[in-house]
């Protein structure tokens, strides 16, 4: 049950993008992979016109999906395409989602997740301001869907910051979590990789974290550092800067194990449906 992950440095370009993502692709393919995961703006990076480049795709008229399409049936490899601009099904004029696609190996769409958490934040790099809802509208709700590789759970970037929706994608089945995402150099220094291996310990699952890794039109500068992280928080692979695709294999009997043996799921009392609200330290007080 092997999978891949991919790093890139995304351009402008969307067809030289594409290109790229490719021949990375192809390689994960060689290596026995079953399905890859892409980063997030694995087609562009430092688009303004993100709006004409989903309402292209929406209405049929754009290279990526079909590109998609053709290369997971091609390579006979299930792809989570990091995240492209979609708007909502049927309404291509509507503002565009950050959208992150599970396509099979006969190049069908499996499953679509929009990104819940838009990065609207002010981080202290040559950029400065980053305001994701100005180009992106809010997706909704929850997305798992199983793959040969095991039950998939799907986030982006951000969403790291939100253990409540890893909770629920563990309590919906996921045994692995794709997490493609575009950090800038200065949160990632600071946060990436206590994220990622938090997000696998808490919830015990792979986490499949594919990145951006370096300098990008805007000026922009990502952290790289894509990571396969296991069940028990250990960092399988990684790739500081540059392209690179990282492979690893699941293992589903030591995973049951350490489920089995630290129940955490079961345990978790606070905030579950029915659970008694914990009370405050003033409420013990005469």
């Amino acid at each position: 049950m092997s999978f891949a992950v991919i790093q890139m440095v995304s351009q402008s370009d969307v067809l030289a993008n594409l290109a790229r993502a490719r021949h990375l692709l192809e390689e994960a393919a060689a290596g026995g992979a079953l399905l890859a995961v892409l980063p997030e703006n694995f087609a562009a990076m430092g688009r303004r016109d993100i709006a004409d480049i989903g309402r292209a795709e929406a209405l049929g008229e754009g290279p990526i999906l079909p590109w998609l399409k053709q290369t997971a049936r091609d390579l006979k490899l299930w792809i989570v395409a990091g995240t492209l601009p979609l708007p909502p099904l049927g309404h291509p004029t509507s503002k565009a989602h950050a959208c992150s696609l599970l396509v099979n190996d006969q190049g069908e769409t499996v499953a679509r997740y929009d990104k819940l958490h838009l990065f609207d934040v002010d981080v202290a790099d040559n950029r400065g301001r980053y305001r994701e809802s100005d180009d992106y509208a809010y997706g909704s709700g929850v997305v798992v869907a199983d793959t040969p590789v095991g039950r998939v759970g799907l986030t982006v970037c951000y969403d790291l910051r939100f253990p409540e929706l890893y909770s629920e994608l563990r309590a919906a089945g996921a045994q692995l979590i794709t997490a493609p995402s575009a950090f800038t150099a200065v949160t990632g220094a600071a946060h990436w990789e206590v994220l990622i291996r938090a997000r696998a310990i808490e919830t015990q699952c792979y986490v499949l974290a594919a990145a951006q890794g370096g300098t990008h039109p805007g000026p922009r500068e990502t952290w790289g550092h894509a990571a396969i992280v296991d069940p028990w928080g250990r960092v399988l692979a990684q790739q500081d800067q540059g392209e690179a695709v990282l492979l690893a294999e699941r293992d589903s009997s030591e995973q049951a194990s350490i489920r089995t043996r630290m129940p955490v799921s079961s345990h978790r009392r606070f905030f579950s449906q029915g659970a008694q609200r914990p009370a405050r330290n003033d409420e013990f007080k005469a």
